[in-house]
């Protein structure tokens, strides 16, 4: 068997269908059915049971298909570095990132960009703990700042700053006049908060935790443009990172802070450990870590 017959096959398992999988193959109907009886009579085994409504994946066929996304996905994984091996002053750097590092990325790209000039640079958000993890061992990003606490063996996670969470809030709210709040205060109100998977609702509800509090879960968000809209129209009360209001903001949304330790994220920058990086990308990590160093 060769890498293309294990394609092929993998492709009609995930399209449960010879004619869609010979269409994104861009190869005739007749030619995939027969590299896939090829490859049976080679593993000697059925791979796939068709019948008059749907194919389905045999015995044997789930565990070649198990094997074989693994084993292809690792080969793109090479293709990928061996390419990346040639780069030196050109190519791509890809770059994932949480919402609140764009008040300082665009100056580390500034000064980058003068020794790198050719070198084109794909930004994408990458938020939640799962898909850290999952972008950087797929290689979908060459590395990833984020505040997602992540431990694992492959993965290198750098603590580069700390910021503070705070409370934001609609400028006729009640609260907003008091000089200090409690958390004991906050479990009255609409409470908008990240979804399960994000380190930053972690680290809030940790801190009500301590103040033996709960909040009022009545908005769970993926992105915090989207808590600040809801604020806006005061529909609740929002905790989240200072610099993500670094630049001014629409004067119906006003922030507090609340005196707690727990009201702060760690900041990293995460990177597979033994994944080859280019010297040009190599350098932009470099950069990054100069930028905060003590």
């Amino acid at each position: 068997m060769d890498i293309k017959q294990l394609y092929y096959f993998v492709t009609v398992s995930d399209q449960l269908s010879y004619s869609k999988a010979a269409q994104k193959l861009h190869i005739s109907q007749p030619s995939l059915s027969n590299a896939i009886k090829n490859l049976e009579r080679e593993v000697g085994s059925p791979l796939l049971e068709r019948s008059t409504r749907k194919i389905e994946l045999t015995d044997a066929g789930k565990v070649l298909y198990q094997k074989s996304v693994l084993l292809l996905s690792q080969m793109n994984i090479l293709k990928k570095e061996m390419e990346e091996v040639k780069l030196t002053g050109s190519g791509e750097l890809i770059i994932g990132m949480i919402e609140s590092v764009r008040h300082w990325v665009p100056k580390v790209i500034r000064e980058y960009q003068n020794r790198f000039p050719s070198i084109h640079i794909k930004l994408i958000e990458v938020l939640s703990r799962k898909a850290v993890i999952d972008s950087l061992r797929k290689y979908h990003t060459h590395f990833i700042i984020t505040n997602q606490s992540i431990c694992e063996e492959d993965i290198e996670s750098l603590p580069l700053y700390e910021e503070r969470l705070v409370l934001v809030m609609h400028r006729d709210h009640p609260l907003f006049r008091q000089e200090s709040i409690t958390f004991q205060e906050l479990e009255r109100e609409p409470f908008i908060i990240s979804m399960e998977g994000f380190q930053t609702r972690e680290d809030i509800l940790q801190a009500f935790r301590l103040e033996q509090a709960s909040p009022n879960i009545k908005f769970e968000i993926e992105r915090f443009e989207t808590a600040l809209t809801l604020v806006r129209e005061n529909l609740g009360i929002a905790i989240i990172p200072e610099n993500y209001l670094f630049e001014p903001q629409d004067a119906a949304i006003v922030r507090k802070s609340i005196d707690s330790p727990a009201l702060k994220r760690t900041v990293y920058l995460t990177y597979m450990k033994n994944r080859y990086l280019a010297p040009a990308v190599q350098s932009f990590l470099d950069d990054i870590q100069r930028n905060f160093a003590s």
